[in-house]
């Protein structure tokens, strides 16, 4: 049940984060080019505490639209989508601060991302031994 109740909260925030920048779109006129275009990067992030998504509930999810502009539920967006497209959309390509130590203390938490990257499907899963390793890997995306 906690599976169905974190994929219910996953599709409506992805469905809200990728329908949200269309409403109140209207129609390009016939033969007029849009007024911009862009491959949607719009992705749900989730964190929560234990070893795998699998059976563990998320305790904090956040949205994180990259394009046109950066926005969503995301408190770091603007950071968060440079720190992505310095990396190429990779997640396991983000990299945080130099020189920061870490705890070598096992309380896991796990981070998932899924949505769209520059008109890609997205999907992502990564255990983290603390919250401390968490935010050395992308220090703004993991942010929230």
């Amino acid at each position: 049940m906690r599976n169905t109740a974190r994929w219910a909260a996953t599709l409506g925030l992805t469905a809200g984060a990728l329908c949200g920048p269309l409403t109140g779109a209207g129609q390009a006129a016939p033969g007029s080019a849009p007024a911009s275009l862009y491959a949607p990067s719009a992705l749900v992030l989730t964190m929560g505490h234990g070893e795998t998504a699998l059976g563990v509930t998320p305790e904090r999810a956040v949205t994180l639209t990259c394009a046109p502009t950066p926005s969503g539920t995301h408190p770091a967006a603007a950071p968060a989508c440079s720190e992505l497209r310095a990396a190429g959309g990779d997640l396991n390509a983000l990299r945080g601060t130099e020189g920061v130590m870490c705890t070598r203390e096992w309380d896991p938490v796990v981070i998932t991302v899924d949505g769209v990257w520059q008109g890609q499907r997205v999907s992502y899963e990564r255990t983290f031994a603390n919250e401390c390793v968490k935010t050395l890997y992308g220090p703004s995306v993991f942010a929230f």
